[in-house]
């Protein structure tokens, strides 16, 4: 008997109702999107289930304390012998160990968090698009829907076909904004706050130890041209 239920349920589930409703949610978010945002948008699907920004926020700062302790031992310009935890880090400890000055590592620092933030913005507007575009696109199909249904009034046997296609592509609608998309945009919006915290954190301290350093080597070498007319 579950079998027979089954297969008459999945009866219901109209294949063209299915493909208008969704590609053509995919289709708005994607036109809003910018280039490459799209497929950022699926890739940032493997972060979503496996990011631990807890764990990533404890790992650089225990990598930035290891760098704060070489460079008073020795040089910011041996940093780049830390094991920097994750690409990002490992970015910022190069550019740290190569910086002339610590107002060219601090506009580095800027513009990657600047960057970063508007690459993560574009991913969550595209699954929050496609969230706010699938309940409009269930009900364009609903409609679609009663209009055949409608047609058929004369003929009891074609009714039920046109109305099950059309509660089904509201409930499509509904389950692709509040149980697939939108949740993925909430997720992927806080795993954002969260990074773009211990990474804020992370490059304060860095930019601090590229201050103190490279600050008072730029300063000594002015009062050593100062003195001998260099």
């Amino acid at each position: 008997m579950c079998v027979i239920e089954a297969a008459k349920m999945l009866g219901w589930i109209d294949p063209l109702t299915l493909a208008f409703v969704l590609f053509g949610s995919l289709l708005i978010a994607s036109i809003r999107a910018r280039r490459g945002e799209v497929a950022a948008s699926f890739v940032a699907l493997k972060p979503l289930f496996l990011a631990n920004p807890v764990a990533d926020a404890e790992a650089a700062m225990r990598a930035v304390r290891r760098i704060e302790a070489i460079a008073e031992a020795k040089s910011i310009h041996c940093a780049d012998r830390i094991a920097a935890a994750g690409p990002f880090l490992r970015e910022a400890v190069a550019h740290l160990s190569d910086a002339r000055s610590s107002s060219a590592f601090a506009g580095w620092a800027k513009d990657t968090l600047r960057a970063r933030a508007l690459r993560h913005e574009g991913v969550i507007a595209f699954w929050g698009t496609l969230a706010d575009s699938a309940p409009a696109m269930g009900m364009i199909a609903t409609v679609l829907g009663l209009v055949q249904m409608f047609s058929h009034l004369d003929d009891p046997r074609l009714i039920g076909p046109p109305m099950a296609s059309a509660l089904f592509a509201t409930l499509l609608g509904l389950i692709i904004a509040n149980v697939i998309a939108g949740p993925i945009a909430a997720r992927l919006e806080r795993l954002h706050e969260d990074e773009q915290a211990w990474q804020t954190e992370a490059l304060d301290h860095l930019s601090a130890l590229a201050r103190t350093e490279l600050e008072s080597a730029e300063a000594l070498q002015r009062r050593l041209r100062q003195q001998f007319g260099g």
